[in-house]
Order: C-alpha cells, then sequence, then structure tokens
C-alpha cells in the first residue's frame, strides 16, 4: 500500500555533497588549512614535529594536550605508552586463528583490536570518566602495532615477537615485524611519516569514529569503525595502489604516455590530489624530501628516482590537460615509497598508517564524547 509523501522540508538545510566545508563540531585537537598549505596538532605545526620525528612527543601533544614540559614528564608518557603493547594472554591465543581467517590485514586488525577492548574490560565511553577515556585511548593506539606485527608474521609461518619497552614504539614495531633491531635512519624515516600522520582534521575516518563515540559505544567500536573507513581505496588504501602505478610505469620514459592515457580515459591517478589543500600536501614535500635522502644514503632503491620522476611528468601533464584544477601531489605517493624503503611489506601499508592515526582516532572519540549530542542528520527522499 503506497502512503502520501507530503513533509514539511522548510526546517531542512542544502549542503553540499561531501559535506565539503561544512562545519560539524568544533575541535580543539588540531586543523588542516587547505588555502595555505599547512597542519597542526593544538597549534603546534604537524611538520615541524614531523621533521624531527617526534612521534611520541605528538602523541602526548594529542593525547593529553601538551607537549612534555621536561626530560621527566617525557620518560613518564614513554613509560606509560610502553606498557600498553603488551597483549592480553587471553587474546594471544586467538592471534593464529585471526591470522589464518583469510580476512584482509585491516579487517584482521579491527577484530584484534575489539578482542583487546574486551580482554582488558574496557567499557563504553558514555559510562567511563574522561581520564579512563584516554587510557583507552592510548591502550588501543599503543597496542596496535603489537597486533599488525603479530598478525603478518603469523600469517607467514613465523612465530611473534614480544614489545620491548626499552624501546621507542618506531623502532619496536620494526623490529616487531622484521625480527631485527631496524637501521636507526629507517626509524627515523618512518617516525618522520607516522608522525605527520596522527591527525589530519574531520576526514571520512575520523569524522566516523566521532559519529560512533556521540552514539557513547565503546573506543573499540569507533576505531573499529574508523579503521573500516580508512580501509577504502579512496581514503588509506592508496598508498599500496601508488606503487602498483610506479610498477606499472615500470621507467621515466614511459610515464608521459601512461599518464596522458589514464587522464584521457578520465581515470583517478593515486597519489595525486586532495580534498582539502589547493597547494601542494605539505606532508608529501616533507615525505620526499626523506625518500631522497634515505636514496642518498643508500638505504632506498631506485624506486625513490622513478616517484620523483613521475611526479614530475604527472603534474605537468595535469596541468595541460586540466588547467585550473589545483591537482597536486598528495602523501600518499611518498609515503608508499618511504615505507617499503623501510622494508615495510605492502600490504601493511594501510594498517601503518593506522596504526599512528588511531591516535588521532581516540582523541576524537574522547572529545566527541564529551559532547553529549548524537549526531543525526536528516535526508531528503526522492522517488525512484
Amino acid at each position: 500500500m503506497a502512503i502520501t509523501i507530503d513533509r514539511d522540508d522548510t526546517d531542512l538545510i542544502d549542503v553540499p555533497r561531501g559535506l565539503t566545508n561544512v562545519v560539524v563540531a568544533e575541535t580543539r585537537i588540531g586543523d588542516v588549512r587547505g588555502a595555505e598549505g599547512c597542519f597542526h596538532y593544538r597549534g603546534v605545526s604537524g611538520v615541524g614535529l614531523a621533521a624531527d620525528a617526534r612521534f611520541e612527543d605528538a602523541w602526548r601533544l594529542i593525547a593529553l594536550g601538551s607537549l612534555p614540559a621536561d626530560r621527566a614528564e617525557s620518560s613518564h608518557w614513554r613509560a606509560r605508552t610502553a606498557a600498553c603493547r603488551a597483549l592480553p594472554a587471553a587474546v594471544q591465543g586467538t592471534l593464529p586463528t585471526i591470522a589464518r581467517s583469510g580476512l584482509d590485514p585491516m579487517a584482521q586488525l579491527r577484530t584484534a583490536l575489539a578482542l583487546v577492548s574486551a580482554a582488558d574490560g574496557r567499557r563504553p565511553l558514555y559510562d567511563e570518566s574522561d581520564a579512563q577515556r584516554i587510557d583507552d585511548a592510548v591502550r588501543l593506539a599503543a597496542v596496535a602495532p603489537t597486533l599488525i606485527a603479530a598478525l603478518h608474521r603469523l600469517g607467514t609461518g613465523r612465530d611473534p615477537i614480544s614489545p620491548d619497552p626499552a624501546l621507542d614504539p618506531v623502532s619496536d614495531y620494526l623490529r616487531m615485524l622484521q625480527g631485527t633491531a631496524p637501521e636507526s635512519r629507517h626509524a627515523a624515516a618512518l617516525g618522520t611519516y607516522l608522525t605527520a600522520a596522527i591527525d589530519h582534521g574531520f576526514n571520512a575516518s575520523t569524522f566516523t569514529a566521532r559519529v560512533i563515540a556521540s552514539t557513547g559505544a565503546d573506543l573499540a567500536a569507533c576505531v573499529g569503525g574508523a579503521l573500516g573507513a580508512l580501509a577504502g581505496p579512496l581514503h588509506g588504501g592508496a598508498p599500496a595502489r601508488t606503487l602498483d602505478m610506479l610498477d606499472e610505469i615500470g621507467s621515466p620514459e614511459h610515464a608521459e604516455a601512461w599518464v596522458r592515457e589514464r587522464v584521457q580515459r578520465g581515470e583517478r591517478i593515486m597519489g595525486f590530489g586532495h580534498a582539502v589543500y589547493r597547494t601542494e600536501d605539505p606532508r608529501s614535500r616533507l615525505l620526499r624530501d626523506v625518500a631522497e635522502q634515505l636514496r642518498a644514503d643508500g638505504l632506498a632503491s631506485e624506486r625513490v628516482d622513478l616517484a620523483v620522476a613521475v611526479e614530475q611528468t604527472v603534474l605537468r601533464v595535469l596541468n595541460e590537460l586540466k588547467p585550473g584544477r589545483a591537482l597536486r601531489t598528495n602523501v600518499e605517493l611518498y609515503a608508499a615509497v618511504v615505507m617499503e624503503a623501510c622494508e615495510i611489506p605492502r600490504a601493511l601499508f594501510t594498517p601503518t598508517f593506522a596504526s599512528a592515526r588511531l591516535i588521532g582516532w581516540g582523541a576524537h572519540a574522547v572529545e566527541q564524547s564529551q559532547d553529549g549530542k548524537i549526531l543525526r542528520p536528516s535526508s531528503r527522499y526522492v522517488a525512484s
């Protein structure tokens, strides 16, 4: 039985597709200045922190609201986060099953984080104090690299390696993943990338985390939803695809024909264009410098040279075929090159990115849970 559609839409507010330029909440965590080509964490330059590979300092800034005031505060923060890397015994026994499940690495991470949260006895954000919510956020961000490395090793027929609280989190992640102490310059390069990846405005995954947090759900549900959003190829799934692109191009002399063909077919070129930046993505510029330094030090392959050549060709062709469009290099191209140089498997590019972004998601979930208002927009029905 059909119903009569008679709704008064006078109270509805039309917004642009994709919520572009629509402010949906206030935040003290950070901001992206697209026209200026910069971003910050609580007023501190994200590029500045990343350039110095100050990952743990940036983590504290996002989670607690301030940088360490002195060496004692820095040491206390390092000890606090290091103590959160270990897996509950109940979860260790389930990891082989998850690793053999056939789930992709992002789905494995979602599952494992939910199990850690349950084993820890974490409660819904609605029922927790602010201090308990921050504890939840620190715990899940700290344990994620341990899970990623353990699941990967189990999936490739090797035993997991326990975290070492004496190491910084980036070096420990590479050690748990690769089985040996990492080259210090690789750890520094990865630290630069991960510091720059902690937070970046109200992107799709961060917004997802905040929507779930507004319901009062537990933090594992918030970051689980964010991980689902990040898995999409138009969001965090792009870095691995940029290496696929470089594989397909093969050498600099093939770049122009490849790019022209893709642009003329209307296909997206991974690693270029951004929803907010109208200048070069500052993270791209930063990571290009990191990649070129690794190459100069003999710690990266000729892939760096290919990426630089392809970037120059893509920008030139895009400027010619799409004049007036602000299509610049984004973070994914050189993020992929840096992670490959640091010997991170391609299948773990997005989970590695997520291990840093978990810090931002946790802070946003905590902040949103303090609001007490559920996020519930309206829609306009249109007849099919």
